[in-house]
């Protein structure tokens, strides 16, 4: 389940200032502001939160190849389930209740 404070932050122009880069990141995805959260991704390069969030970014854009190579640098297949499916788990996984 999505936290609620994740939800309702939806609605506000920025993230929370509480959240680290990686929940901002996540922020701007599900805010549908993909190029921020591609760039924070791009400048965590090599962290495996900041790689697994890239491929996820990637499948949304529908560039399967370039969201495979993510995938394989964080050791897991491209996900089955919908996208949305995929970010509300990344959501669950990464920000607190």
């Amino acid at each position: 389940m999505i936290p609620q404070s994740f939800k309702d932050s939806l609605s506000h122009s920025a993230p929370p200032s509480a959240y680290n880069a990686l929940q901002s990141a996540l922020w701007h995805a599900a805010k549908g502001n993909w190029n921020k959260a591609h760039q924070i991704a791009q400048q965590h390069e090599g962290a495996k939160e900041f790689d697994r969030l890239h491929a996820f970014l990637h499948r949304q854009e529908g560039d399967d190849w370039n969201a495979n190579y993510w995938y394989r640098r964080v050791g897991i297949p491209m996900p089955s389930v919908s996208l949305e499916e995929e970010l509300s788990m990344l959501i669950q996984q990464w920000i607190p209740s």
